[in-house]
């Protein structure tokens, strides 16, 4: 009775596969899709490379408090704080992170150090394109991960849906949320 029980099972895997092969495939056109993510498709809660956010002033976020760094478990957040002076605004507390690195080659994109953020500057952008051949490369310092302008304004330059290099123009709707790039 084994053996009938056995060919059965592998009959029905059989016809499966066969059913299967006959079916159009379907694949995600990346990287020769159309749009800004040329084809790519991930869903919303994706978690990409960090960015790091700007306030409504255009002032950083990030008050060196040194609490993202404390929760990743693979230590690979390094921050390095400096004092404000009135001359040199750089946040809008009394610190701010002089230098701000994550290091990609340990990063495991579990989000502790997002939720870890009092002030919401660290999130998850839709980053997704981090295959490089050097090692060095996936160190990314501040500059690489700080927002080019206030997230109320538009999208990051990490979420790949605009080229950072260009100068972009605003125009103002009925409500805040209603923006269109020109």
């Amino acid at each position: 009775m084994g053996i009938v029980r056995n060919i059965a099972a592998i009959a029905k895997g059989m016809s499966i596969t066969f059913r299967e092969m006959f079916n159009p495939t379907i694949v995600e056109n990346y990287p020769d899709g159309p749009g800004p993510l040329r084809g790519a498709v991930f869903q919303e809660r994706f978690r990409g490379l960090h960015v790091l956010q700007r306030d409504e002033n255009g002032l950083e976020k990030c008050v060196a408090c040194f609490l993202c760094a404390a929760a990743c478990p693979s230590n690979c957040i390094y921050i390095e704080a400096a004092e404000n002076t009135a001359e040199n605004r750089v946040s809008g507390a009394e610190r701010y992170a002089k230098v701000y690195n994550i290091d990609y080659n340990r990063c495991i994109f579990c989000g502790y150090c997002v939720e870890a953020c009092p002030t919401d500057a660290i999130t998850h952008g839709h980053g997704f394109e981090l295959a490089t051949l050097n090692a060095t490369n996936l160190v990314y310092r501040k500059e690489q991960l700080l927002a080019g302008e206030p997230a109320h304004l538009g999208a990051n330059a990490m979420f790949n849906l605009v080229d950072p290099n260009k100068v972009r123009t605003k125009k103002r709707l009925s409500s805040a949320s209603d923006v269109v790039t020109k």
